[in-house]
């Protein structure tokens, strides 16, 4: 397991930009706003030859009755139990305020090794006499650090990886698949998250918008390792007044990119809105392996064709997407989820899976036999071969005399074959034409 490192603080005082800076990428939104990061964040970084997690909390209000506020104190609280070593931010603008003090008393309570940075310190030099005030939290030393400019974060990193336990030299499984979970606002995607993980990982709140980053989560059991990346709820562009929303679309077509399969969750009430169409072709045109989730069907009035018909229509309105699994469940009850964990290595191994060539061509052999190629002004389509080129999705290259007249309908036609006998249930398929003297890539 990987040492964690948790950067808590009251609100602004640039935790996220700290965090972004110490992973060298834009991670956590950056807002003068006090409020923006309101659950945990994770990001994998290393220093000195240690690979360590870290953790960007929201700003930690010690007294407040803001539902969200308290939300995001309860998040900065779990991470402070996960974390190996807390740094504690604080701002030399402000200098030493009354709700430092009460984080710190916080702080000195957990009795995890605790590091104090003093953000802002933005010119080089002979540190601003008001830097002495802080050592009256009775935290020890503190380091003087700019998270703009990235001064001082050597020395704050130096000090962290003091408290960490010894190497022991194991590195990280690769087989965990990463799983994103994405869906229009509200649909269910973070009750989802706690359901499996069984804990308050990621706040739920009717609030529309109330995840805004994706936000990573580890998760073993009997099926494997998993990773579940939950995203803000994409919303259309027309709702994204906020600059905040406009990076969580962002981030969101972001964790689409990272994950090896995507959770397109629908809400039952709803059926499958115009939303959830541009959701699902984001994951589709990424070629990631999808699995359609319709949450929330405790809340439906069933017959025995209730299903079926909801099956029907979601074939219906999400029709490039026909290889992907449809799963019923409710996340609030738990009805189904642990089918998720099957379906899921399923259409992961299926993504990944490898065709040798000779095999290939039995099957386009097969397909034009059954079904002639087609031919245009008196000249018809020759296929030389078939070749798997890449996986996640499967890439086939085909070769063939006239890439005029290989129509979209026999290319599908092909896709058919291919899926018919191979199954690659969950993911798409790409099929590129080459016409002899292309060469081959």
């Amino acid at each position: 397991m990987k040492p964690i490192v948790a950067i808590v603080g009251r609100p602004n005082v640039g935790k996220s930009m700290l965090f972004n800076k110490l992973i060298g990428q834009r991670l956590s939104i950056v807002e003068d706003t006090p409020g923006v990061t309101r659950d945990r964040i994770y990001g994998e970084t290393d220093w000195c030859g240690r690979s360590f997690t870290l953790i960007d909390t929201g700003g930690i209000e010690p007294r407040t009755d803001d539902q969200i506020l308290s939300f995001m104190r309860e998040q900065a609280q779990i991470a402070i139990d996960h974390a190996t070593v807390i740094v504690f931010l604080t701002d030399i603008r402000t200098g030493v305020t009354a709700s430092d003090h009460e984080v710190a008393n916080m702080l000195l309570r957990c009795g995890k090794p605790i590091v104090l940075a003093v953000n802002k310190m933005d010119s080089t030099g002979t540190p601003d006499p008001e830097f002495y005030e802080f050592y009256n939290l009775g935290l020890g030393d503190p380091i003087a650090v700019s998270a703009v400019h990235g001064h001082g974060t050597g020395d704050l990193l130096d000090a962290c990886i003091r408290y960490f336990p010894p190497d022991d030299g194991e590195e990280d499984d690769d087989d965990t698949i990463k799983v994103a979970l994405i869906g229009k606002p509200n649909v269910g995607k973070s009750s989802l998250v706690n359901q499996i993980l069984g804990e308050n990982r990621v706040i739920v709140s009717d609030v529309a918008g109330t995840t805004r980053d994706a936000i990573d989560s580890k998760f073993t059991n009997e099926k494997g390792s998993f990773l579940l990346i939950d995203t803000a709820g994409m919303r259309r562009k027309s709702k994204v007044a906020e600059d905040i929303e406009k990076y969580s679309v962002l981030r969101a077509t972001m964790a689409i990119e990272r994950a090896d399969v995507c959770l397109i969750l629908i809400d039952a009430q709803e059926g499958v809105t115009e939303q959830d169409t541009k959701v699902a072709g984001l994951a589709h045109e990424a070629g990631k392996a999808c699995i359609i989730v319709v949450n929330k069907w405790d809340l439906i009035d069933k017959d025995n064709k209730t299903m079926a018909n909801m099956t029907d229509d979601v074939r219906r309105d999400l029709s490039f997407m026909s290889y992907a699994p449809i799963l019923f469940i409710s996340a609030l009850t738990g009805q189904r989820v642990d089918k998720l964990f099957d379906l899921i290595v399923t259409v992961s191994n299926q993504a990944s899976l490898r065709i040798t060539t000779g095999m290939l061509n039995n099957v386009l052999a097969d397909a034009q036999t059954r079904v002639q190629p087609p031919t245009d002004k008196g000249r018809r389509l020759k296929i030389y071969y078939m070749t798997q080129v890449g996986i996640r999705p499967p890439h086939f290259v085909v070769f063939c005399n006239d890439a005029r007249l290989f129509h979209f309908s026999y290319q599908r036609y092909l896709e058919n074959s291919i899926r018919n006998t191979f199954g690659l249930i969950g993911t798409p398929i790409v099929l590129s034409i080459r016409q002899k003297g292309d060469k081959e890539e």
